[in-house]
């Protein structure tokens, strides 16, 4: 083989490899994905809205969001960070005594776009093996941080027996311009039946104070939830598609 066709060849391979890795990022494109890929997007039973948060747990807001749902007779699931539960692993017994859920959103708060895949693999799987050794409990859902899907963080979701979920509907909570009213027009502007919606309870990554947005906007997304249940992702109808682990 000639020098110019191995070189074209490995170009080929090289553009190959890095179309496939950040492939499922396409999925950022809510309204298609939620049509195409409805289980990834959280889309469940229509009468059921999925209310989850991100970037948790966080002992200046996360209580504040407890307190907001405790009022409202609302349950959740929490997606939390390792980087954020060893600062307050405290925070996660609360947030289960209350009935909420836990869900992992990696170590750290960095786009799987921009890792190999050994690194979001250890990633996932150091998350997963912090929260169950704190809680005793056993994950189900994993997200990506950003939503950032690369096919590293499929793969990582799998060989950690977690299932990967994003959301349809969300609220843009985290912009330091959001507000209450802003964040429940943002959720209505988006909204889809059986809807999976992403909320903050922490601004660990997004403007400071952003999180108060969200918590103002509870008491006006209860008013447009009237005739809905509000609950966590293992009650919203999903289809488990978990891979078992060995042994398990």
């Amino acid at each position: 083989m000639k020098g110019s066709d191995a070189g074209r060849l490995f170009l080929a391979a090289g553009v190959t490899a890095g179309v496939a890795h950040v492939a499922p990022a396409a999925v950022a494109w809510r309204r298609a994905r939620c049509r195409l890929a409805p289980v990834l997007s959280g889309v469940g039973r229509p009468g059921h809205v999925a209310l989850t948060f991100d970037d948790g747990p966080d002992p200046r807001s996360t209580p504040a969001i407890l307190a907001a749902l405790d009022q409202l007779g609302w349950r959740a699931t929490f997606f939390v960070l390792g980087t954020q539960v060893r600062k307050a692993p405290s925070l996660l017994d609360e947030i289960l005594q209350q009935g909420h859920e836990l869900g992992v959103h990696g170590d750290q708060h960095v786009s799987h776009l921009r890792r190999p895949a050994p690194w979001v693999a250890a990633d996932v799987a150091r998350a997963r093996a912090l929260i169950e050794d704190r809680t005793g409990q056993s994950m189900r859902w994993f997200r990506p941080p950003y939503g950032a899907l690369a096919a590293s963080s499929l793969v990582a979701a799998r060989r950690t027996g977690l299932q990967t979920v994003l959301w349809s509907t969300w609220g843009r909570d985290w912009r330091r311009e959001a507000t209450a009213r802003s964040v429940a027009d943002d959720v209505a502007r988006t909204w889809h039946v059986g809807a999976a919606v992403l909320l903050h309870d922490s601004d660990v990554t997004s403007a400071a104070g952003s999180w108060q947005a969200a918590v103002g906007a509870l008491p006006m997304l209860a008013e447009a939830w009237d005739s809905y249940e509000v609950g966590r992702l293992c009650d919203h109808g999903l289809p488990d598609r978990r891979r078992p682990l060995p042994g398990k």
